[in-house]
C-alpha cells in the first residue's frame, strides 16, 4: 500500500507539470492582458509598457514561466495583478466556501441519487425505472444557469421564502473557526447563523446537486442491475434471506465500485469551482474569484488556482482508488 501511494504521488508530477505549462500558455493567448485591463485601452503605449515590465509581462514566455514555477516550489502563490494581494491569503479565504456548498451538492446528490438507483435497478420495467431515468436524462441535459435563475427567481424573487445572494445575511455573523459556516456555527452555538446559512445553502446547492443527482443514479442503477444477476445473489435469495438485506448487504456493496469512483470525480469537479452556480448566486468561492479572474487577465490567480484544482482532482482520485480495497478486499494495491 505504501509503494502505492508513493507511486502514485509521483505520477501526479508530470501530471501537475503538464497542466501549468497548458494553463500557462493558454491565459497567455487570451486577447488583451492586465495592462490593458487596468490602464484601460486608453492607456498611453508608455505607460503600458511601464506596467509590463513592471509586471515581468516583457520578458519571453519561459523566462516568466521558470519564474512562476520557481515561486510554486518555494510555496509562493504569488500576488494578484490588480489588487496586489496575496493569493495563498485570498484562497484561504475563499476555498472553505466553495468547500462547504460542494459537500452539502454532494450530500443531497448521494442521498437522493443512490436511492433513485436502487429502486430503479430492483423495479427494472417499472413506471418507477421509466420515470428516473427520464428525470436523470432530464437533469443531466438542463443547463445550470438556466436553473439557477429559475430556481432564485421563483423562490428568491417571486415567492420570497429563501435568500439567494451570499452566504450569510447582513445582519447575521458568525465566527470564523473553519471557515465553514454549518460548522463554525454549531461550534459556537450560534443557532440562528446556522439556520441563516442553511437558508442560504438551499438554492445554489440544490441547483449544483442536478447533475451529478443525475449521474449517480443511472450508475447505481447499471452497476446493481449487473450485480443482481450474480450466483450469490441468487444463492442468497434461495437460502431466505429478507430481500432488503440481499440487497443492501449483499448487492449494494459489491456494486459501490463504479459508484464510489463516480462520486469521487463528481466532488472533485464541485470542489474545482461551480463557476456557473457561484456566479449567479454571488457565491464568494473560488468558482467566481476564478471566472472574474479571466475577465480581468489576472495570469497569476487563474494558474495558482487552476493548478490548486488539478492537486484537488489528483487527492480526491487516489482516496478513491484507496477506498476500493474497503469496499472489495479482494483488490490488492501493487
Amino acid at each position: 500500500m505504501t509503494r502505492y501511494i508513493i507511486r502514485r504521488i509521483l505520477e501526479t508530477l508530470p501530471v501537475l507539470i503538464g497542466a501549468s505549462i497548458v494553463v500557462f500558455l493558454l491565459v497567455h493567448l487570451i486577447p488583451g492582458g492586465p495592462e490593458v485591463v487596468l490602464l484601460g485601452e486608453r492607456g498611453s503605449e508608455a505607460n503600458v509598457a511601464e506596467l509590463r515590465t513592471r509586471l515581468g509581462l516583457d520578458r519571453p514566455l519561459y523566462e516568466q514561466y521558470l519564474i512562476y514555477v520557481g515561486n510554486i516550489l518555494r510555496g509562493d502563490l504569488g500576488r494578484s495583478v490588480a489588487g496586489n494581494i496575496p493569493i495563498a491569503d485570498e484562497l484561504r479565504q475563499r476555498f472553505p466556501a466553495t468547500v462547504e456548498l460542494s459537500l452539502v451538492a454532494l450530500t443531497i446528490a448521494v442521498v437522493v441519487g443512490v436511492p433513485l438507483g436502487i429502486i430503479s435497478s430492483v423495479r427494472r420495467g417499472s413506471w418507477i425505472d421509466t420515470g428516473t431515468m427520464l428525470g436523470s436524462l432530464v437533469g443531466v441535459s438542463m443547463p445550470i444557469f438556466w436553473l439557477g435563475l429559475l430556481l432564485l427567481w421563483i423562490f428568491g424573487v417571486a415567492l420570497g421564502w429563501l435568500p439567494f445572494i451570499g452566504r450569510l445575511s447582513p445582519n447575521v455573523e458568525i465566527q470564523t473557526i473553519t471557515g465553514l459556516n454549518m460548522v463554525d456555527a454549531v461550534l459556537t452555538g450560534n443557532w440562528s447563523g446556522l439556520v441563516d446559512a442553511l437558508k442560504h445553502l438551499i438554492l445554489p446547492s440544490v441547483t449544483l446537486s442536478t447533475i451529478p443527482i443525475a449521474i449517480i443514479a443511472r450508475i447505481t442503477r447499471s452497476a446493481m442491475l449487473e450485480v443482481l444477476h450474480m450466483d450469490y445473489i441468487r444463492t442468497a435469495r434461495a437460502k431466505g434471506l429478507r430481500e432488503r438485506t440481499v440487497i443492501l448487504g449483499h448487492a449494494l456493496r459489491n456494486a459501490m465500485l463504479p459508484v464510489v469512483t463516480v462520486i469521487g470525480l463528481q466532488l472533485g469537479s464541485l470542489l474545482a469551482g461551480a463557476v456557473l452556480t457561484e456566479t449567479i448566486f454571488s457565491w464568494p468561492g473560488i468558482g467566481r474569484w476564478l471566472f472574474n479572474s479571466i475577465q480581468g487577465r489576472d495570469y497569476a490567480i487563474v494558474q495558482s488556482v487552476t493548478l490548486v484544482i488539478t492537486f484537488i482532482f489528483v487527492v480526491v482520485n487516489l482516496i478513491v482508488d484507496l477506498s476500493y480495497a474497503w469496499l472489495n478486499p479482494r483488490i490488492r494495491y501493487e
